[in-house]
């Protein structure tokens, strides 16, 4: 039997660019990185795609992005800015992914051209998919407008929609050629869309940075409060955290152990439980309350540091249950363990906590403690 063996690397290298006002004609960081990326031999193109509820909040901004590549001629913006809607609804109908499609091979976004996406989390989760199978991959660029996008996903390497029922079912690991966050795009969201993305910032200091975690406890009523600098910090540590686990082991999850998603199995399966109702983040925080009690009646967690997280993300504003856990005599919460399982593939890997700021992975989940621990959340928290 003859065998050809190949092995190659491909190295990935990316910047997360922190700035206010990106695109201002004073503010030449776009602009410059544009330039500077790849041959200055081929002719590039911009295409851009806006969040319907970025473009409604910043009524200016298309006009401020043709009037910021009008005074160049290195750059070629693509003549129409194409606006969809944000939230789960742009991932879970797809005719939205083909409209990006189609405007890319309108617009001849090649592969030396590039995508730039404007938006929240899901909307540049469809729009990271469309751009990574368009031509077999163009350049994206990420510009991320809520808190959860700046500090988490916008700063990552995956994207996808959602397809039969499923969270991120259809989705690639391509990572971006450049981030911008933009903390001017901060000041117009609502006071759910500022507080949601904070639980992420939770569920990273849980599992790796207890120092943070305590940072976050400090500052709890600062962020709830809209306290800017604040919120530039939490979101740069944040990030920091992100990307630095990223690219120490496994950053295109080829095992089945995942703790970023630190309480994301419930969190994603009550998302759908409640048609999206409540954000991703408001999810996350209801599922990292949940692992964390169970955590704690599993006898990996004090009383104490149990409670310490419960008050911390009460003050942050989250409200910790929500009826749809329990549901179906929680049967609901079982099915959406088995499919975070699939999703993995092979074998069940949770993230459980030992000790603040210090994660466990583990392989198996006894569901009568999940219920129990639906049910003290239930006498003990808030209620959706």
């Amino acid at each position: 039997m003859s065998v050809i063996q190949q092995s190659f690397q491909v190295q990935f290298s990316y910047n997360i660019q922190f700035t206010k006002n990106l695109f201002a004609p004073e503010n030449s960081l776009l602009i410059d990185f544009l330039r500077n990326y790849g041959s200055p031999t081929f002719k590039k193109k911009i295409l851009f795609l806006i969040d319907e509820g970025v473009a409604e909040a910043h009524p200016y901004l298309q006009d401020a992005i043709r009037n910021y590549f009008a005074t160049q001629d290195a750059i070629e913006l693509a003549s129409d800015i194409l606006v969809l809607p944000g939230g789960e609804i742009v991932k879970n109908q797809p005719s939205y992914f083909d409209q990006v499609l189609e405007a890319i091979d309108t617009y001849g976004i090649d592969r030396h051209s590039f995508v730039a996406a404007i938006g929240g989390g899901a909307f540049l989760d469809m729009t990271g998919y469309a751009s990574a199978v368009a031509h077999r991959g163009v350049k994206h660029i990420r510009i991320p407008t809520t808190v959860l996008s700046q500090n988490d996903s916008g700063v990552g390497v995956k994207n996808g929609i959602n397809y039969i029922g499923k969270k991120n079912f259809l989705g690639t690991f391509a990572p971006p050629v450049a981030v911008f966050n933009d903390s001017n795009f901060l000041t117009t969201l609502n006071d759910r869309d500022w507080r949601s993305g904070i639980a992420e910032a939770v569920k990273v200091a849980l599992i790796k940075d207890l120092k943070f975690f305590t940072w976050l406890e400090e500052h709890a009523f600062a962020l709830a409060n809209r306290d800017e600098d604040a919120m530039y910090q939490h979101i740069f540590r944040c990030a920091e955290l992100h990307v630095q686990h990223i690219s120490s082991g496994d950053p295109f999850e080829s095992g089945s152990a995942r703790p970023l998603d630190f309480g994301h199995w419930a969190a994603h399966k009550l998302e759908y439980l409640t048609n999206f109702s409540i954000r991703h983040g408001e999810a996350v925080a209801i599922g990292i309350a949940l692992d964390s009690v169970y955590s704690h009646l599993k006898g990996d967690l004090t009383e104490n540091d149990l409670q310490r997280i419960i008050t911390l993300l009460q003050n942050l504003g989250f409200e910790l249950y929500h009826p749809a856990l329990a549901e179906n005599d929680k049967i609901n919460l079982w099915k959406g363990l088995n499919e975070f399982r699939e999703h993995l593939g092979g074998q069940l890997t949770i993230t459980l906590l030992k000790a603040l700021g210090k994660g466990e992975e583990v392989h198996e989940i006894d569901f009568e403690l999940v219920k129990q621990a639906v049910d003290y959340l239930a006498s003990k928290v808030c209620v959706f």
